[in-house]
């Protein structure tokens, strides 16, 4: 199975990008996964709706249909680690082929990407910079196989 993580403008704090680095060269060894992403060019005056819907053709772009689109959101299902491990086995056991995590921009998604969407996950109740949560969700998704592996990093 293929995992892409999908994201909205580039990663550009330094330690988020050495954390980054170090989770994909980790994650290498369990799947084949990469971080994508999009770069919108959205005129600074432009509504909050319109950025939205510049950065959705940017991600819908992106998609394949036989592709499996989980987005990041604030009110999708909170997971567990372990819960969050069994949701990628399920994945795997359904034979998704492409399991493709999206984290959109400061404003959210638009329509479109949400009707696109089969599943939408939450990392905490609370709220992230965008580029904090995409080493937050490398690290949970290493940590998803390192238990789907039973190795130890999990109970470290």
């Amino acid at each position: 199975m293929k995992i892409t993580l999908l994201v909205v403008s580039k990663t550009d704090v330094s330690y988020v990008k050495a954390g980054l680095d170090d989770y994909v060269s980790r994650l290498k060894h369990y799947a084949d996964f990469e971080i994508v992403t999009v770069l919108p060019k959205t005129a600074s005056s432009a509504s909050p709706e319109m950025v939205k819907k510049q950065e959705g053709e940017l991600i819908l772009k992106q998609l394949q249909k036989a592709d499996r689109i989980v987005l990041l959101d604030e009110r999708g299902k909170e997971f567990r680690s372990v819960e969050f491990a069994d949701y990628i086995q399920r994945q795997a056991n359904a034979a998704v082929r492409h399991l493709c995590f999206v984290i959109g921009g400061a404003y959210g998604f638009s329509e479109d990407v949400y009707k696109a969407a089969h599943d939408k996950v939450s990392l905490s109740k609370m709220t992230f910079n965008h580029q904090m949560v995409r080493l937050f969700f490398a690290e949970q998704l290493y940590r998803a196989f390192t238990i789907l592996n039973h190795e130890k990093y999990h109970n470290e």
